[in-house]
């Protein structure tokens, strides 16, 4: 398991020393290197001072206070070279100045300054080593070597005090920014791993809610249309079988061959739920029932042998031999639609119809259909019930129209239900065919 920025922030925070140091051991490196540059610019302080008639313990205490301000190195690297090229002329604080100038390089202070002090160094240390090679060869009269010597070796000197340490010190310094964007880089990629994966379970759950909102409309539609018709036809068929046994076979043969075709629609359900995870999207073939997304949920599930619009004029044939009186009328050419726009067309329908034997038992009921040249349009209206239809006593779970509604937007149409001004019911419903869409 790899840790976050924040876990790593609170990891440094736990280890951290003391002032501006990150870690002890830090804190720890950095005395070390202050006590040997310290004592390494004391015993080059008595030399100083013996050059320049101070005092001994004069040089050695400022050699021991220019030395331990290598303890700063971390906070201030720029007043670490400075002191390190004002002690040049003593030939003190050779450690203080390749620490200083590999802090420096390596630390985030802009490049034209590192570039000033490294070069403010160079020509410094260059200068003096000049200096004293020519004293040396004025000392030694007998070695002459030619005029060539003197500046390139002390070139040579100077170069090799400051170049290794700002190269290593820019090479450290790109090297931990490089560790640092790929260290911040996986952990803006692990959070958006982590978003992702929150939104994939949103969407999981989202789906899961979809398919069982549509796997219960797919119920509803399929039950609630056959038992009503069947409660209402047992209803008839007790109160007729005393008086015209002949009718009352009749209405027990439509109870059967409605429960009969409750079944078949309820196993053909059955059948996709047990096909384990997939189901036929139009379109799309098999999709992953976590996958359907909303049309699949808007529509039925899209089966060559769902309902068609051509089986609504049985619908309505039913509903009258249950009592109603309905009135069919199509307007323009019957053609084949897609399955999901036949489907829902029919279940549409199908549902108004049952809602009228629910809450208007005995009203007079009209169904229109309307093929047009690119959609469909179909209306259920029923007048006022007369009251004196008994009332069959069928449960409402207030889902129909609310289902009618999601399968019609699902397809792209337009809903619209409410009562009339004559104190009926009316549902309209307008769906595009997807054939000619496409």
């Amino acid at each position: 398991m790899t840790a976050t920025g924040a876990d790593r922030e609170a990891a440094g925070s736990t280890t951290r020393g003391y002032w501006w140091w990150e870690r002890r051991r830090s804190v720890a490196l950095d005395v070390g290197l202050a006590l040997f540059s310290a004592l390494e610019c004391a015993l080059e302080g008595v030399e100083f001072a013996g050059d320049t008639g101070l005092p001994v313990p004069l040089g050695v205490l400022f050699g021991l206070v220019a030395g331990s301000v290598l303890l700063l190195r971390r906070r201030w690297p720029i007043a670490v070279v400075l002191v390190s090229i004002a002690t040049t002329p003593a030939e003190m604080g050779f450690l203080m100045a390749l620490v200083g100038l590999y802090t420096l390089a390596a630390s985030d202070v802009p490049r034209r300054i590192t570039v000033a002090l490294a070069g403010m160094t160079l020509v410094g240390t260059f200068l003096v080593s000049y200096v004293r090679l020519r004293q040396s060869l004025d000392a030694h009269a007998d070695f002459g070597p030619g005029v060539w010597y003197v500046p390139v070796v002390s070139l040579l000197m100077s170069l090799g005090l400051t170049a290794p340490s700002v190269l290593l010190g820019l090479y450290i310094g790109a090297r931990r920014r490089l560790m640092e964007s790929l260290r911040e880089r996986a952990d803006s990629l692990e959070r958006e791993l982590s978003l992702l994966a929150d939104r994939a379970e949103e969407r999981a759950e989202w789906a899961r809610t979809e398919e069982r909102t549509r796997i219960a409309r797919e119920m509803h539609d399929v039950v609630a249309h056959r038992v009503s018709l069947m409660v209402v036809h047992a209803a008839a068929l007790q109160a007729v079988a005393p008086k015209d046994p002949a009718k009352a076979v009749r209405n027990a043969a439509l109870v059967g061959d409605m429960g009969r075709q409750a079944l078949t629609e309820l196993r053909e359900m059955l059948g996709v739920l047990r096909s384990g995870d997939a189901a036929v999207v139009p379109g799309a073939g098999r999709v992953p029932l976590a996958s359907v997304g909303r049309v699949a949920a808007a529509a039925v599930v899209a089966s060559e042998d769902g309902p068609r619009l051509c089986e609504v004029e049985a619908l309505v044939a039913q509903s009258r031999e249950a009592g109603m009186t309905v009135e069919l009328s199509v307007v323009g050419e019957l053609r084949p639609y897609a399955p999901e726009v036949e489907q829902t067309a029919y279940r549409v329908v199908q549902e108004a119809l049952t809602n009228v034997h629910k809450h208007a038992a005995g009203a007079r009921t009209w169904v229109r259909l309307a093929h047009r040249g690119a959609e469909v349009a179909m209306q259920v209206e029923n007048g006022p019930t007369d009251g004196v239809t008994a009332d069959a006593g069928l449960p409402s779970g207030g889902n129909g129209l609310v289902g009618m509604r999601e399968r019609v937007l699902g397809l792209g149409g337009v809903f619209v239900s409410g009562p009339t001004e004559a104190g009926g019911f009316r549902v309209s419903a307008v769906l595009p065919d997807a054939g000619v869409a496409a």
